[in-house]
């Protein structure tokens, strides 16, 4: 393993388009920022308009020489939607953390015809990982008054499981996130934070 690798902590969030991964990802690589830590970034839009896959990485650490997350080497893992988190599970570590939304999003191949949704997916969620929260994210942050908020509700719970205090993401999202939406947002990362307590 390179040194790089042994001082670099990699994050990989995956959704759909509309889901709100890119601001996810912003709040992240700002937090790292906040904490003096070298961070690099890749977003992969994919069809982001038409509800593609998106997936997002974020590498930090002392120095990082490339955004790019090799397979088996991610700590945590964060699935806007669940049947992503098992087409990404490849990037996860054997002892990675996956944070997986309960949300089902049906894809156009699905609506077409052309694939089925699996029935089983939270089952194929549990043999597939051997850390895994899975949780409503839509359902905590509809109690907030922003059903749009589920990201953030993952970031809370996923922050649980990095070297990074609380305040610098706080002061993350008061940076990423429009005034307006500020007070709902930092509202839901608590939430995400307090569901990993339970």
């Amino acid at each position: 393993m390179s040194n790089e690798n042994q001082n670099t902590t990699s994050i990989a969030l995956v959704g759909v388009g509309g889901q709100g991964i890119l601001l996810a990802s912003e709040i992240c690589a700002q937090t790292a920022m906040i904490c003096g830590f070298d961070v690099k970034t890749n977003e992969v839009h994919g069809m982001a308009q038409r509800g593609g896959s998106v997936v997002a990485q974020i590498r930090y650490g002392t120095k990082v020489h490339s955004p790019l997350i090799a397979p088996g080497t991610a700590s945590v893992l964060v699935a806007l939607e669940r049947i992503e988190a098992l087409r990404y599970h490849e990037y996860l570590a054997a002892d990675g953390l996956a944070v997986v939304n309960a949300q089902r999003i049906v894809p156009v191949t699905v609506s077409m015809g052309a694939a089925t949704y699996p029935d089983d997916a939270q089952q194929r969620l549990e043999k597939a990982f051997s850390r895994l929260i899975y949780l409503d994210a839509e359902a905590i942050a509809e109690k907030l008054g922003n059903i749009r908020a589920a990201n953030t509700v993952l970031l809370g719970a996923m922050s649980t499981e990095l070297d990074m205090p609380v305040e610098s993401w706080k002061e993350a999202i008061q940076k990423c996130c429009k005034p307006k939406f500020v007070d709902v947002n930092l509202a839901a990362f608590d939430a995400g934070m307090a569901a990993m307590i339970k």
